[in-house]
């Protein structure tokens, strides 16, 4: 069988000095892509390659009458005299197995983290988020790091990130880059904020906070109002879905029919 093929085209050659990468592509509560994407703006990014592959879906991009491949881009920002590339875009292989191959998941992480290795890149950040399910009405999110390296781990918890508590998966890119970054010698850490899967149109408020921490550490100049007035509107509808639920189960506590809980929030 021909293996799957992932290609990168360069649009602008630059030379970089010890780049630091964060990607964030489409996963669950869109966390990641809401986080870079928002970055992107803000920074005013420099878009300098592109990302094509067969595993994405098969399909083509209209807009104005026109068509084009679906793609990523890989863009660039100088920021306080260091070098930063930001993975975004609108997909990655399918995570669902009977539309994808495990082939694919391999390959186009494995072409990432070359493209990386080309440019220099010292440590990679993939932004992600973490389901906690129906505890996302009631808690407030928290920001959950993974890394290839303990040292990274200690160094995000000081800054106010919480360690995994327990064993588990990160499916995808955001999981395999780092897997595999670790074997060229490259550092990284997985940044999850906490979230609900069923949020398809994307959870503001724990992108708010891995955006939070990104200032933080990098110190990233970014307007916050934007993603702070969604944020808000969000939190102010999990309060609402929390108290219709409540009154639910009170209403249900001798019925047998379970509450309809949580399906999504747009």
């Amino acid at each position: 069988m021909r293996r799957m093929v992932t290609t990168m085209r360069i649009i602008k050659n630059k030379k970089l000095k010890n780049p630091i990468l964060f990607t964030g592509l489409p996963g669950i509560g869109l966390v990641g892509k809401l986080v870079v994407d928002y970055l992107l703006k803000e920074l005013k990014a420099e878009r300098i390659a592109e990302v094509y592959s067969d595993a994405f879906p098969p399909a083509v991009h209209t807009h104005n009458s026109l068509v084009e491949l679906i793609k990523d881009d890989f863009f660039y920002v100088k920021f306080k005299n260091r070098d930063y590339l930001f993975l975004a875009g609108p997909v990655q292989p399918a995570l669902d197995m009977r539309y994808s191959k495990s082939e694919e998941h391999y390959e186009f992480s494995q072409q990432l983290v070359s493209f990386a290795e080309q440019f220099g890149v010292k440590q990679i950040f993939t932004l992600a988020g973490i389901n906690i399910g129906e505890a996302r009405l009631t808690r407030e999110p928290r920001v959950i790091v993974c890394a290839n390296s303990k040292t990274l781990v200690d160094s995000f918890v000081k800054s106010g990130c919480h360690p995994s508590g327990q064993d588990g998966l990160i499916s995808g890119a955001a999981g395999l880059v780092l897997g595999l970054a670790k074997a060229k010698g490259i550092e990284g850490a997985c940044l999850m904020g906490e979230t609900n899967a069923n949020l398809v149109y994307g959870d503001h408020g724990a992108a708010k906070k891995v955006l939070e921490l990104l200032v933080k550490k990098f110190g990233f100049s970014v307007k916050m109002q934007a993603i702070e007035k969604e944020s808000k509107n969000i939190e102010k509808a999990f309060n609402q879905l929390s108290k219709e639920i409540e009154a639910q189960q009170k209403e249900l506590q001798d019925d047998d029919t379970p509450p309809s809980g949580l399906t999504y929030v747009r």
